[in-house]
């Protein structure tokens, strides 16, 4: 499947980058200037979604490729669900931005698990747009344990640094039709949202 969805754009980045801000950000960028803009993520908090925040949070415990799995099932749903999947929401002239997409799990289960396999159970159209806030994975860190809450599955500093170089990798093979962007994720919030708003031509 190499279809690109016309007004999707995607947020990609480390845990603690900062792509929940941009994505939050031009979602109400998007309203001011009249656009009707629907800011949704991944996992989702729908049925197999929540699954997924249980196995990250310790919650619930399985294996990788199980994890793998869960996370293409949710993106399936996400996708195609005929009552809120996001082709329902294209196609009624919405533009959705959503914070991750398949290229977080190419990247994050791409440190444990074949891409090959990974790249078969994640076989979805490519957004429009593709916007990488980069992030050091030691900034990250520091930014997750601000936060002062338990942390989740993947963070942690040597697997992160393997994530973000899985998301370069992954990025620069990326099918020609989508719009890529990468955003240094030390750079001032305002600084990033003038960088994603010129890209986007707002």
């Amino acid at each position: 499947m190499n279809s690109i969805l016309s007004s999707f754009i995607v947020f990609e980045g480390l845990d603690g980058s900062g792509k929940s801000t941009q994505a939050r950000l031009l979602c109400r960028n998007l309203e001011k200037k009249g656009l009707d803009a629907v800011l949704t993520a991944e996992p989702t908090d729908n049925p197999v979604g929540c699954l997924v925040r249980q196995v990250l949070r310790h919650q619930v415990d399985t294996t990788s490729q199980a994890l793998a799995l869960l996370y293409a099932a949710d993106r399936s749903d996400h996708l195609f669900n005929r009552n809120y999947g996001i082709t329902k929401l294209l196609e009624s002239g919405k533009t959705v931005i959503s914070d991750r997409y398949f290229y977080s799990s190419l990247s994050y289960q791409g440190v444990t698990e074949d891409r090959t396999f990974l790249a078969r159970i994640n076989d979805y159209p490519h957004p429009e747009f593709v916007i990488f806030v980069d992030t050091p994975a030691e900034v990250c860190m520091q930014r997750i344990d601000k936060r002062g809450e338990e942390k989740e599955l993947f963070d942690r500093l040597d697997y992160l640094r393997k994530v973000r170089a899985n998301f370069l990798s992954v990025f620069s093979a990326l099918p020609a039709g989508v719009k890529y962007l990468r955003v240094d994720g030390e750079k001032t919030i305002s600084e990033q949202e003038e960088e994603i708003s010129s890209f986007l031509s707002l």
